[in-house]
């Protein structure tokens, strides 16, 4: 099979690889037919990933059809259409049990990351039965893509774990994917204000046809200036970080009002400054999270419903052939415009 190969900083290849096998009992191999890219695969690109290692299929996103099961999978059979999720979870463990499937101790983040991913022809699932879902028949699979990884990490690192509240005020610092996925999903909590930032207007304009109430170009380092003024000069509520450097958590720091939360979503690589001078006395909570992907059968309802609608987040669409030309342009997103690229098998 065709694979998406890491092979050091900087450095990916498609290579020819064997098709995986089942390994466990409670394994499935799926064949892909639609995957992406996430922001996570370049931070791994960058070297930001150090349990990634040289010689990993890239990719924790997609959807495909079932190839085989392992004797233990009862809830799947060859043949079915599954989603996959970013985090795989034994159900078991004492994590598991807490809702912490991103800490399973036998699963979690290991899908292009400790194990081969999902950009490739074939993909082996560990612990099948808890970390697929089953597609809804009619279901638009493209736009299902999107609650592998982005819809529920901008909806649980941003939303839930920022206390999102009727009539709050919101941030949201980088209106990439990630930024925008918690954007498509605050409204749920009705928020009176959602104030997007960024660096590109192109990113701004996107995010005000997603429902931003406010957009602030912090190009010129006013960022902090604007909001207070839409704020009354108290700040946010819930200042969500969804770019992963330190000047952008430094710009929540800034951000949050007295009592607020900051709730990191962003991948961060390198070392952040966190100023508890200036934040000792002002009662704010700051939040970590690595998805756990514990909403994504909540979030599969109102994708069916129609009540959210993920496929706007797609940009671009490829072959995978043409996968290297897809993370050209996901890398670029600048001049290209591009937010979620749907890779095609």
């Amino acid at each position: 099979m065709k694979a998406l190969v890491y092979r050091g900083p900087g450095n990916k290849v498609v290579e020819d690889r064997p098709k995986p096998e089942l390994q466990a009992p409670g394994d499935a191999i799926v064949q892909i037919t639609k995957t992406t890219i996430c922001g996570t695969d370049l931070h791994i690109l960058k070297g930001d990933v150090a349990t990634c290692a040289p010689g990993r299929i890239l990719g924790h996103e997609g959807v495909g059809v079932i190839d085989s099961v392992g004797a233990g999978v009862t809830a799947f059979r060859p043949g079915d259409h599954v989603l996959i999720s970013c985090i795989s979870a034994c159900g078991k463990c004492e994590y598991c049990r807490r809702g912490m499937y991103s800490h399973c101790t036998t699963g979690g983040w290991v899908l292009g990351n400790e194990i081969d991913g999902t950009q490739a022809e074939y993909v082996r699932i560990p612990h099948a039965d808890t970390s697929l879902y089953s597609i809804p028949q009619g279901a638009d699979e493209e736009a299902l893509v999107m609650l592998s990884d982005i819809l529920p990490t901008g909806f649980e690192c941003g939303v839930l774990n920022g206390k999102v509240a009727p009539g709050s005020t919101v941030a949201i610092v980088g209106a990439g994917p990630i930024g925008l996925a918690a954007l498509l999903t605050a409204p749920f909590y009705s928020p009176a204000e959602i104030i997007m930032i960024d660096l590109d207007d192109n990113r701004l304009e996107v995010a005000r046809r997603f429902g931003a109430t406010q957009t602030v170009n912090n190009g010129d380092g006013t960022a902090v200036k604007k909001v207070k003024a839409l704020t009354g000069g108290r700040g946010v509520d819930t200042a969500m970080e969804a770019v992963g450097l330190p000047s952008t958590f430094m710009l929540c720091q800034d951000l949050v009002a007295p009592g607020g939360i900051i709730a990191n979503i962003g991948v961060h690589g390198s070392k952040v400054d966190l100023h508890l001078e200036s934040l000792w006395s002002r009662n704010i909570a700051i939040t970590t999270r690595l998805v756990d992907t514990v909403t994504t059968p909540m979030l599969l309802k109102t994708v069916h419903s129609k009540k959210l609608k993920p496929k706007l987040l797609i940009t671009h669409r490829f072959r995978f052939g043409q996968i290297l030309d897809a993370y050209d342009t996901f890398a670029h997103a600048a001049s290209t415009r591009a937010l979620k690229v749907i890779i095609e098998a």
